[in-house]
């Protein structure tokens, strides 16, 4: 259904990345507050990222607390506004996907076509904000662990591979200060760059094994891609190298700065002289190479330090699945009284 009359209100910007703008809107009906990603369609590559995003999202048949949930995805063409389905008919989206597919706009140039992303809308930040805001807290780690493996293990549960896991694209909704447990919750979000399996070529009735589904584009962002993402051919055990890079960094507070923003970041990394150099990409000039954790505490608990070392293995083959992972990190929470970040 095409219309002229907007449902949101957007009241303020609240962040801009590379192909979208983020606003805290407002649904017009309820009051509600929701964020919306407003993306301008104005070039192939902008509408391939956003498509890439509706499509991982909207595939998720089922809602999990820690993944950011697509309320709906609008396209407005000038004045006018139609809410999109995957697999639509409609013209306007069959132009998208053309537009896509032949790297090339398909649609008429004169015209301002953007996407609506109506998603959850988050009050406190990304992860790097929230917590180098604040003391270390051992809770906090504990109970960001949890949300990112539950969070990873639903989403390769559904087929898909994020592909650019990193602490700028994680997230966070503050608890209220009266509930029971005050931790915030994290949401996993831009999904432009990922990639959802699909069983071609497989038995339709077999679900899709993430991990042994091969990729061949290189893509995410240097200081948390796998060893093998660098030469261009891995599988969603690419995911579990990333995420090993955040909760390493999470849990003794390693930091960089990002030569173009200038912001701090959380994210492991290896010296070499003077220089700072991605985890994957010394790994990938020396798979022999014995990474120092704890690298800047005195001590780790000892099953929290060898699952580090089995998620930043060199080989894939040697790291743990997101399933193996998420029962891992509860076994550390909750049963081994020495637990300590």
């Amino acid at each position: 259904m095409v219309s002229s009359q907007p449902k949101y209100d957007l009241i303020r910007e609240v962040g801009r990345g590379s192909y979208g703008v983020v606003y805290e809107a407002l649904v017009r009906r309820t009051c509600a507050r929701v964020a919306v990603k407003k993306i301008r369609c104005h070039a192939p590559e902008n509408v391939e990222l956003a498509l890439r995003e509706f499509w991982a999202l909207s595939s998720i048949k089922s809602q999990h607390p820690n993944v950011i949930h697509l309320e709906e995805c609008i396209l407005q063409k000038d004045g006018m506004v139609q809410k999109m389905s995957h697999g639509s008919g409609s013209s306007l989206y069959l132009q998208l996907v053309e537009t896509s597919l032949k790297g090339e706009i398909a649609f008429d140039p004169k015209s301002a076509y953007y996407l609506w992303f109506v998603m959850d809308f988050c009050d406190g930040g990304d992860m790097n904000e929230y917590l180098l805001s604040r003391k270390p807290s051992r809770r906090t780690n504990t109970s960001f662990m949890l949300q990112l493996s539950s969070a990873l293990a639903f989403l390769h549960k559904n087929q898909i591979i994020h592909r650019d896991l990193k602490p700028d694209n994680i997230l966070i909704s503050r608890g209220r200060p009266d509930a029971s447990d005050p931790e915030p919750t994290l949401k996993v979000a831009d999904f432009g760059l990922s990639k959802v399996c699909s069983a071609a070529g497989h038995n339709p009735e077999e679900p899709v094994n993430v991990n042994k589904c091969f990729l061949s584009t290189a893509c995410g962002t240097d200081f948390y891609m796998a060893p093998e993402v660098w030469e261009g051919h891995y599988t969603a055990k690419a995911d579990i190298f990333a995420l090993g890079i955040i909760i390493w960094a999470m849990l003794e507070r390693i930091t960089f700065v990002d030569t173009e923003t200038k912001k701090e970041l959380l994210g492991s990394y290896v010296r070499q002289g003077t220089a700072i150099v991605p985890v994957g990409e010394a790994l990938l000039e020396n798979p022999k190479m014995e990474l120092l954790i704890p690298v800047k505490k005195k001590s780790m608990n000892a099953r929290m330090k060898q699952l580090l070392k089995e998620m930043l293995a060199a080989n894939p083959q040697d790291r743990p699945d997101a399933f193996e992972l998420e029962l891992r990190l509860v076994n550390i929470a909750f049963k081994d009284s020495s637990w300590d970040t």
